[in-house]
C-alpha cells in the first residue's frame, strides 16, 4: 500500500493516524510511539522524535495526568478539557497531518486521541545547544561579550533584551522543501521604511529551494549582484551590530541554525565599520576609522603600486632607494610581477591554512610559515626584501578589515590590479581602480546604492561617514529611502556641556 500524504487529515479512528503516522515514519528509528489507554477506556499515543523532546516532562504532564483521569471522566474527552488536565502553556489543534508533523519536527510532542478528529501537538522541545561566547571573527576592546548562537529563540531573546519596544517585529518564514528552516525578517515598525520592508519580504517569499541550512544560502538567493565581488548583505554575529542597525531603519533576517544574522541594505560603509566606532570616544573613533581607510587603500593597492614602479616607472623612486632595492634584487631571476604573485599566493595559502587548521596550531603555523618562508624565499635569491616588506605590511592592512567577507573581496581584486600594473604600469594600475570605482557605484543592496551616502551625495550623514561624530550630533536616521517614517533620533538639546548660569563666582 502508498505511503499517505502528509496533507491529509486526521481521522477519528485512532488506527488509521496510527497507520499513517508509521507509514510516513517508516525507517525512522529515532521517531518514538508511545500508546496507552486514558482511564482504562479511551484509547491514544504520543509520536515524538528522540532528542529534541523533553520525555521527562512529556511524561510528567501528558501521560501521567492522562492515564490517572478516573474512568468516568475519559469517556468523552474534548480539547476544552484536555486543555484543562495538560498542565502546559502550548497546546495547539492540527486538523491537517502536514501541520502536525511540522510541528513534531520542531520538537513538540503529538498526541492522537480514538474519536478525535484532530491531533494535539505539545510544546516539549529540547535539545542541546551551545552557550552563549564572545564572536571570535568580531572581537572588540570595549563593548558587549556576547554574540548569537544555533538557536534561534536564544537569538530573538539577546535582541528584544536590547530592544524592548513592542514595535520590534519578527516575522516568520519557513524555507527549504525539506529542512522546513525557520527564517524571521526583523524590523522596527516606524523606523524601517515600508518600501525596504516589503521589497525582503518578496524577496524571501521568492525563494523555492530543497533546504536551507546557512544564513549564507539566503544571501546568495536574495542579494542584488551575485557575480560581484563584494558583499551586498552585511553579516554578523553580534546582538549589539543588529540592535544598532534595526534603529537605523535597516532589516535583519535571522536563520535557525546558524549564529551569523544578515543586515540589509548594506553600504561599503558600513562594512568598513565596527561597532566599537560607537563605544570609544568620538576622536578616538574618527582617527581609528581614517587609519581603517587608509589601510583599505593600502589593501588594495600596494603591490600593484611597488610592481608598477619598479617595472614602467623607476624615475619616481629616490635614487639611494632604488640603489637598494636594485641592490637586493640584482640576484632575482623573476620580474616584479612574477615575485610579487608568487608571495602573494604563499601569504594567501598560509592565512588559510591558519584558518582550516586546529585552533591550537592554526596561528603558530601562519605565522612561522610566513617568517620562514619569507627568510627562506630571500636566502635562496626567489624573491626581494622589499618585496617581502611590501606583502607583510599588505598583509597587516589587511587583518584591520572588520567584516571578513569585505576583506577576501579585497584581497580578492589585488590580484586583477596587480597583473594590470605589471603590464601597463601606472596606468594599469589607474584602470583597475577606476573598473572598481565604477562597479561599486552601479553596485546596489536591496535596492540601495552601495556608495550611500557619498554616491549618491548626502552631505548630513557623511559625519558618520568620512568621520565618527559625537552620538549628539548624529541627530537623523541614515538616508536610507525617501520616506522613512521616523527620522529623528536624538532629541535636540542633547550636547553635554557644564551647566549654564550656575558659575562659580
Amino acid at each position: 500500500m502508498d505511503a499517505p500524504k502528509q496533507s491529509q487529515p486526521f481521522s477519528t479512528v485512532l488506527a488509521d493516524n496510527n497507520r499513517m503516522l508509521h507509514d510516513i515514519y517508516t525507517d525512522c528509528k529515532d521517531v518514538m510511539f508511545r500508546e496507552f489507554s486514558i482511564g482504562d477506556t479511551t484509547d491514544a499515543f504520543v509520536v515524538y522524535i528522540d532528542g529534541l523532546v523533553n520525555v521527562e516532562l512529556l511524561d510528567q504532564h501528558v501521560i501521567r495526568p492522562l492515564l490517572e483521569l478516573p474512568a468516568e471522566a475519559s469517556g468523552d474527552i474534548t480539547s476544552e478539557r484536555l486543555a484543562s488536565i495538560l498542565t502546559l502553556s502550548l497546546v495547539l489543534e492540527h486538523d491537517a497531518l502536514e501541520d502536525a508533523i511540522a510541528c513534531l519536527s520542531n520538537g513538540c510532542g503529538l498526541l492522537v486521541i480514538d474519536g478525535m478528529k484532530q491531533g494535539i501537538s505539545i510544546g516539549l522541545a529540547k535539545w542541546e545547544k551551545r552557550s552563549i561566547e564572545e564572536p571570535g571573527a568580531e572581537a572588540v576592546v570595549r563593548g558587549p561579550r556576547e554574540g548569537f548562537t544555533e538557536t534561534i529563540s536564544v537569538n530573538t531573546a539577546m535582541i528584544r533584551r536590547k530592544i524592548k519596544t513592542p514595535s520590534l517585529k519578527m516575522v516568520p518564514y519557513y524555507l527549504g522543501r525539506h529542512t522546513r528552516t525557520e527564517v524571521l525578517i526583523s524590523f522596527i515598525d516606524g523606523i524601517a521604511e515600508p518600501s525596504l520592508i516589503e521589497e525582503v519580504r518578496e524577496r524571501i517569499e521568492s525563494i523555492d529551494i530543497d533546504g536551507i541550512l546557512e544564513s549564507g544560502y539566503i544571501e546568495g538567493l536574495i542579494e542584488d549582484n551575485p557575480f560581484s565581488p563584494f558583499p551586498q548583505i552585511q553579516v554578523t554575529e553580534r546582538p549589539d551590530v543588529v540592535s544598532a542597525s534595526l534603529l537605523e531603519g535597516r532589516v535583519a533576517i535571522l536563520v535557525d541554525g546558524t549564529p551569523f544574522v544578515l543586515i540589509a541594505p548594506a553600504t561599503l560603509f558600513t562594512m568598513l565599520q565596527s561597532p566599537e566606532d560607537y563605544y570609544q570616544r568620538f576622536l578616538i573613533g574618527t582617527f581609528i576609522r581614517w587609519l581603517r581607510y587608509l589601510f583599505f587603500i593600502i589593501t588594495l593597492i600596494l603591490p600593484s603600486l611597488y610592481v608598477a614602479i619598479m617595472t614602467f616607472h623607476q624615475e619616481m623612486v629616490p635614487t639611494s632607494l632604488l640603489l637598494s632595492i636594485a641592490k637586493s634584487r640584482e640576484d632575482i631571476p623573476f620580474p616584479a610581477l612574477v615575485e610579487a604573485l608568487l608571495m602573494e599566493i604563499s601569504f594567501e595559502a598560509l592565512r588559510e591554512a591558519g584558518v582550516r587548521l586546529p585552533r591550537q596550531v592554526g596561528a603558530a603555523v601562519s605565522i612561522v610559515g610566513a617568517l620562514v618562508i619569507g627568510q627562506a624565499a630571500t636566502s635562496a635569491g626567489l624573491v626581494s626584501a622589499p618585496m617581502v616588506m611590501v606583502v607583510a605590511i599588505t598583509g597587516i592592512a589587511s587583518f584591520m578589515m572588520p567584516q571578513y567577507s569585505s576583506g577576501i573581496a579585497i584581497r580578492m581584486l589585488r590580484f586583477p590590479i596587480m597583473v594590470l600594473s605589471g603590464m601597463l604600469g601606472l596606468l594599469g594600475l589607474m584602470l583597475g581602480v577606476i573598473v572598481v570605482v565604477i562597479h561599486l557605484c552601479s553596485l546596489r543592496s536591496v535596492g540601495i546604492p552601495y556608495l550611500q551616502p557619498l554616491a549618491p551625495m548626502k552631505g548630513s550623514e557623511l559625519k558618520d561617514v568620512l568621520v565618527r561624530a559625537p552620538i549628539w550630533m548624529m541627530r537623523t536616521r541614515p538616508y536610507l529611502s525617501k520616506k522613512a517614517p521616523n527620522k529623528t533620533r536624538v532629541a535636540d538639546g542633547q550636547k553635554p556641556g557644564p551647566p549654564q548660569g550656575n558659575e562659580s563666582p
